[in-house]
């Protein structure tokens, strides 16, 4: 597969992904769907927007530079029609380690949140009742956090996200070793060049 076509369909993946993300992290506002009264009810983990910059405004730049690189113009550049096309695969690559930094930021804040629990509600406020990680084994103890949607909605968006952005650092990675491929090689179609047979 060329290089440029691989690219445009991992940005094709990571569009949709960055969007869903995002979605999850503004759902997670509300906690148990409830609107809070206070911004105190909602998890720490929420505020530091991993899946709103993370693994969404972060991700879209890696994404929209791989959906062009399938249609960048590689001709005339410094007499080599192919050297255009290995630069512009030569710049996906920082934009790859962008996304995945982005992707890996997500990741983490998730993991932490999912092993902190969900705040919830206490006889001295709202507050970590979970932070040991037991309630992941034992879901008899959902039922000391009230609401009782609270936890699995907590768990069920921080874990959509943990997975979404699993599979961006992955997407990216791919994208990195792809763009470097493209690099040394270039792609495998490249303005006709040598003779319009494909090949550079």
């Amino acid at each position: 597969m060329c290089s440029g076509g691989c690219a445009k369909c991992l940005g094709i993946v990571l569009i949709p992904l960055a969007i869903l993300c995002t979605v999850a992290n503004i759902m997670l506002f509300f906690p148990g769907g409830y609107i809070p009264s206070d911004k105190v009810q909602i998890t720490d983990e929420v505020w530091y927007f991993g899946g709103i910059l993370g693994s969404g405004v972060l991700m879209i730049f890696p994404a929209l530079v791989f959906l062009g690189l399938k249609n960048n113009d590689c001709c005339g550049c410094c007499g080599n029609e192919s050297c255009g096309k290995r630069f512009a695969m030569f710049s996906s690559i920082l934009f790859a380690a962008i996304g995945f930094a982005g992707a890996g930021y997500c990741f983490v804040i998730s993991a932490v949140a999912i092993h902190k629990g969900p705040k919830c509600p206490t006889f001295l406020g709202w507050d970590y009742i979970f932070q040991d990680g037991s309630y992941l084994e034992n879901h008899n103890l959902w039922n000391l956090c009230q609401p009782t949607s609270i936890v699995p909605w907590h768990l069920t968006l921080f874990c959509l996200l943990l997975i979404m952005s699993g599979v961006q650092a992955v997407l990216c990675a791919i994208q990195a070793i792809n763009g470097l491929i493209g690099t040394i090689c270039g792609d495998c179609k490249c303005c006709g060049c040598c003779g319009g047979n494909g090949t550079v």
